[in-house]
């Protein structure tokens, strides 16, 4: 017979969203059952953020000793360990894992079931022998590397994130399908440890983002040795010589890549298939599960949060849902997302970091709208430091509000912070420029754009009049 269980909440899936649900909900004392049918800590931990940015960082430190003779400081072409360097992969998500672990939620009061869920109608979910029916359900199943309809890929190995770090050696020639964030930061760490690396983009490198910020960051990428063709059909793949052939198409014709490892980053496609949402009511397609601006469903007793909704695919987007969902079922207040406060960060070198509308999007939107400029060579801390190129773009209202901004440039996913708080409060360029800013710091940068924007009233011969003649009283 199965075991009937009747908490407040369910939540479905145990990644960052599911997670931040279920804690936030335990420490209110509210019951909760947390159903997890794979790794505790989901995608992010496991297979994306955590480990991805603890690449990156090795691959950065390789290239900081090849950039040290440029400081007058000989040290030669650095040499790689990768399989230590995986090590320290693995053993960085071991020291957040206990964090996310079924012990550390049992500990905190919720009810950890590892096992699949599915639905059997709109209020019942049933996991292994266990009924569940809760007054609220929360599906927090996160999403999966998509596999392009590529000819001759099932029968080719290749990659995603969920493997990749997996690798014991290091790939002499990687292929990697997709010039989105994940594969341009994969393309750029590789390349780096020594690999050579090759990206095939169908269509433009990191299309969603400012086109003009977007070439400052493929210029660093092919200026390290990385070759990407945009723009280009991938016909069909094989297996070649150990390794792998792509056959491609492009406007200079057809050609093929011989490579020694293949990479698929072509997007993410949502964990819904076995939950049998058809059962409780829910409407969904291969995008997502179908919600409204509060994240609910079309049954009125579950929401769908992070990844599942379809919507902006980021860890910092889970907590975001997490909060508007708690702050509904908890407490019975309205809440909505706003896809416009939320930033995007691509941690490239450069990094590319927006928050709010994009330069053509605000005009469309909100008409007639400034664009303030600042170049990262103005700053002396970036001088110094030997940085590189970098710009910042602030989107701001004819009366100063700020409305987005976008930056490529060193730091970019820190500066962004103040801008994201900037436009979630709408605040203005004059809060900016009234601040202080400690020098020498790329902080500045934004200060300084700020401060930019309000130039031309020095200039205005009216305003020259009134100081003129304030003069006069001493």
């Amino acid at each position: 017979m199965a075991n009937v269980l009747n908490p407040d909440i369910c939540v479905i899936g145990g990644g960052a969203a599911g997670l931040s649900v279920a804690a936030g909900a335990a420490a209110f004392g509210v019951p909760v059952v947390l159903v997890e049918r794979g790794r505790m800590g989901g995608d992010c931990l496991n297979f994306g953020c955590v480990p991805s940015k603890a690449l990156i960082a090795a691959a950065k430190h390789a290239q900081a000793i090849r950039a040290a003779e440029e400081f007058g400081i000989s040290a030669g072409e650095p040499l790689i360990d990768y399989e230590r360097l995986q090590a320290r992969v693995h053993a960085v998500i071991g020291e957040i894992a206990p964090h996310d672990s079924a012990e550390r939620f049992e500990s905190l009061g919720v009810k950890v079931i590892a096992d699949a869920a599915r639905f059997i109608d709109d209020r019942t979910v049933a996991v292994g022998d266990h009924l569940i029916r809760a007054r609220r359900f929360v599906i927090a199943t996160g999403s999966s590397p998509a596999i392009p309809a590529i000819p001759g890929l099932s029968d080719t190995p290749y990659l995603t994130n969920e493997t990749l770090f997996d690798l014991k050696r290091l790939p002499k020639h990687l292929v990697i399908v997709g010039a989105g964030p994940v594969g341009l930061e994969m393309a750029q760490a590789y390349r780096r440890l020594g690999a050579r690396v090759t990206v095939v983009e169908s269509g433009k490198a990191l299309s969603s983002d400012d086109p003009e910020l977007v070439a400052i960051v493929l210029e660093a990428i092919r200026a390290e040795g990385i070759i990407l063709h945009e723009e280009t059909a991938i016909l069909s793949v094989e297996r070649h010589a150990g390794g792998v052939r792509l056959h491609c198409e492009n406007a200079q014709g057809r050609f093929f890549i011989d490579g020694s490892d293949l990479l698929l980053a072509a997007g993410r496609a949502p964990n819904h298939a076995s939950l049998d949402l058809d059962a409780a009511g829910i409407r969904h397609d291969a995008k997502g599960i179908a919600v409204g601006a509060d994240l609910r469903t079309s049954n009125r007793r579950a929401y769908a949060i992070g990844d599942a909704a379809g919507g902006m695919q980021f860890t910092h987007v889970a907590g975001y849902h997490a909060r508007l969902v708690l702050q509904q079922i908890l407490f019975r207040l309205p809440a909505r997302e706003d896809r416009g406060i939320v930033p995007r960060v691509t941690f490239t070198d450069p990094e590319l970091a927006e928050v709010g509308p994009g330069e053509a999007e605000a005009r469309e939107k909100f008409g007639r709208v400034d664009v303030v400029r600042w170049d990262f060579s103005a700053n002396d801390r970036a001088r110094t430091d030997g940085l590189g190129r970098g710009l910042i773009k602030i989107t701001v209202t004819r009366r100063g509000r700020i409305l987005g901004a976008a930056i490529a440039g060193a730091g970019a996913g820190e500066m962004i912070n103040g801008f994201a708080f900037a436009v979630a409060n709408r605040l203005t360029l004059k809060h900016f420029r009234g601040y202080v800013a400690p020098y020498p710091t790329l902080s500045e940068i934004g200060k300084q754009a700020s401060i930019s924007y309000y130039g031309p009233v020095a200039r205005n011969p009216l305003v020259r009049s009134v100081i003129g003649m304030l003069r006069y009283f001493g």
